[in-house]
């Protein structure tokens, strides 16, 4: 499993910890945060945790991380056309990006349909949640990879997030 632009270590350490048996690569462009979340796995304990520092951009052209995950993880960091550009090419032929999302995304999800198709994914679900306590909605929407990444992708760093594919 890998989690691009992990942040504070979500949805990825509370997996690990509920999944010990999870091999993660966490990629994050902040090396601050890969410094508190490489602090935070050795404090408890976890093991088989690699920690990246860099752009997803270019961590994705290295061999070693591209087309290699069953599941790629990343929150609501940015468009859903922009986070497929940044996070399919890390999943393997077969494998699941699952994107985690806030509420009513059919207009994303719509507007993805080009970055889907390009860089070989294919629409799996959208899974609607209610969190409690603050009965606000979520979804998840995940996109299975049906094929290796084209060489052209992903685009140099910054590219996707300034020229989104649409």
């Amino acid at each position: 499993m890998a989690d691009i632009g992990s942040g504070a270590g979500f949805p990825s350490l509370p997996l690990k910890i509920c999944f010990p048996y999870i091999r993660l690569t966490i990629v994050d462009s902040l090396n601050k945060r890969i410094q508190f979340l490489r602090h935070v796995t050795e404090t408890i304990g976890l093991r088989q945790v690699e920690m990246i520092h860099g752009r997803a951009e270019d961590v994705a052209r290295l061999p070693e991380h591209r087309d290699q995950y069953d599941i790629v993880t990343a929150r609501a960091v940015a468009k859903l056309n922009v986070l497929n550009e940044l996070c399919l090419p890390f999943v393997r032929k077969g494998g699941v990006f699952a994107a985690m999302k806030g509420a009513n995304p059919a207009e994303e999800v719509a507007e993805a349909g080009r970055s889907i198709r390009e860089l070989k994914g294919e629409l799996d679900q959208v899974y609607r949640l209610e969190l409690p306590f603050e009965q606000s909605e979520r979804h998840i929407i995940t996109i299975r990879k049906v094929a290796s990444t084209p060489r052209s992708y992903p685009r140099k760093a910054g590219v996707p997030l300034k020229q989104p594919l649409v």
